[in-house]
């Protein structure tokens, strides 16, 4: 029940702030954070309780599960469960959720109320994704994401809101709705052939078609998870809703809603659809390249800094796509590693793009200068991000990268080559923020740079120990979701187990037998 007890208390929290706004316009704020950090609480008991686990694998990686009836005349339940992945992603939400808050605590000046409601429902949303083991609960809970973003971008956003607001939900909604076609053909292929409709995940798993038929399933999914990572060719809503939203929203939209796509290309794609995955790995790879060189390449070339962040994340989720088609334990322990790791690093420089435009109203870069010698600790802070994200062995993101190329390597060694390159040009666009905002000479206007409030301290601080931690031990992630990991590097063998076995899951052990029992060419 306590995966039940995580949604509802974002959504009750939610509402509880919009209702009580009018008593105190305070208090949506302060519901918004008790919520987040009793959810982050419940979460980290979870991790401890269940960090060197080694039952863990003989459950498949699985830690928690619940499932109620739904709607059972089309096979649908609500079922949610949590693995290690889940776990993980889960804990950031919560935890930038916090950050959040705590960064917008004095930058709504309209209907706080409703902007809360919004911004719990919207990691309500991300959440759901992330616990979501039926599919069209999954469903369900990916289309919740898009309406409270919308309304936070077009209400609470920057001069052209409503353009990038628009824009945002246009490409979102029409990748939904491909995914829920492939949904649906799903379910009815499954019901088809053996005579139970259902959108359960696991009965699901294995039963999907090969050759053509199994490419355009998977397409469906693969738009849908492409347009919300973003990359090319789904991306051009990018730069603009990244941009225009205010801090909480580019935080959230950033760092842990093009998560949940790269969650669904290793939860669902991977799995479902392991022949036409394979198909599509050399194009798949070429994507991932072009989007991190040519996220690169843009992100360089800005003037206004929010945009240059947004190119920026928009070239290391490039990174992320080439862990995921390059097949092998390394790559996809770097691709969750990078899902923490660019969740932490992008989220810190949205929100010091946040503070320098409180204190300077404006985001063009030409127009700063001069910074460090007026906030030496916000520039510290700065470095340290800066560096995270160009991948500084002793950082987060320095592992993520290092097992995501080490992974593309072994699968294409030309390819990874060209993805190295990625972290060899974001000097460039990195170096220019410091350059141009700290550095560059004083210009003309004068700012009254006020020093750091405890409030951003402890935004700051929280988030580069987390970085700093996960640089010197990355085991802590990546051992308690290894199980998760195991099971989907042997699921492509789950379709040939017999279906007694395989009434509600794959046990990791069951699936293991049948690769053993290929080894030494013997039957299961």
């Amino acid at each position: 029940m306590i995966l039940v007890a995580l949604l509802l208390i974002l959504m009750i929290g939610g509402l509880l702030g919009w209702l009580l706004s009018s008593v105190n316009k305070n208090i949506p704020k302060w519901i918004s954070l008790i919520a987040l950090l009793t959810d982050l609480v419940l979460v980290a008991g979870l991790w401890i309780e269940n960090a060197g686990n080694v039952n863990l694998s003989g459950k498949g990686g699985w830690i928690a599960d619940v499932q109620f009836e739904w709607i059972p005349n089309f096979g649908s339940t609500i079922h949610f469960g949590m693995d290690g992945i889940s776990l993980v992603m889960t804990a950031l939400t919560f935890f930038l959720g916090i950050a959040a808050v705590l960064s917008s605590w004095k930058n709504v000046e309209k209907s706080e109320g409703f902007y809360h409601f919004n911004i719990m429902w919207l990691l309500a949303g991300i959440t759901g994704v992330f616990l979501s083991l039926d599919m069209m609960l999954f469903y369900f809970f990916w289309e919740i994401m898009l309406v409270p973003m919308y309304f936070i971008i077009t209400i609470w956003g920057h001069e052209n809101r409503k353009y990038a607001g628009w824009k945002f939900f246009l490409f979102t909604q029409i990748g939904g709705l491909m995914m829920l076609l492939s949904i649906l053909g799903l379910y009815f292929l499954h019901g088809y052939n053996t005579g139970a409709y259902t959108f359960d995940y696991f009965q699901l798993l294995g039963t999907a078609p090969g050759g053509a038929l199994g490419f355009w399933l998977m397409a469906g999914f693969l738009v849908a998870f492409f347009v919300k990572l973003p990359t090319i060719p789904f991306h051009s809503w990018l730069p603009d809703a990244y941009t225009e939203a205010p801090v909480a929203g580019s935080v959230i939209v950033a760092a842990l809603m093009s998560k949940t796509a790269a969650y669904g290309l290793l939860r669902f794609v991977i799995p479902f659809f392991p022949e036409a995955a394979r198909s599509f790995a050399i194009p798949g790879l070429i994507i991932g390249v072009a989007a991190i060189l040519y996220g690169a390449k843009m992100s360089y070339g800005q003037r206004n800094y929010k945009r240059l962040i947004a190119f920026s994340s928009f070239s290391h989720m490039g990174f992320i796509v080439v862990g995921v088609f390059s097949f092998n334990a390394l790559a996809y322990q770097g691709v969750l590693m990078l899902m923490v790791a660019h969740g932490l690093s992008i989220a810190a420089l949205f929100i010091i793009s946040e503070f320098v435009y409180d204190r300077t109203r404006t985001m063009d870069m030409q127009a700063m200068g001069s910074f460090w010698d007026r906030m030496p600790n916000l520039g510290g802070y700065t470095v340290v991000f800066i560096m995270s994200s160009l991948g500084l062995p002793g950082l987060a993101n320095f592992v993520a990268e290092f097992l995501i190329l080490a992974g593309a390597w072994q699968f294409n060694t030309v390819l990874s080559v060209l993805a190295t390159m990625g972290l060899i040009v974001s000097v460039t666009y990195s170096m220019r923020i410091l350059q141009k905002v700290f550095h560059q000479s004083k210009t003309s206007v004068e700012y009254k740079l006020n020093p750091m409030s405890p409030r951003e301290w402890v935004v700051m601080g929280s988030i580069t120990i987390a970085i700093v931690w996960l640089g010197f031990f990355p085991q802590s992630v990546i051992g308690i979701a290894q199980p998760a990991f195991d099971n989907i590097k042997t699921i492509q063998v789950a379709e040939k187990i017999s279906p007694q076995m395989r009434k509600q899951t794959y046990s990791l052990n069951q699936v293991k037998a049948v690769s053993t029992a290929e080894q030494k060419g013997g039957d299961l």
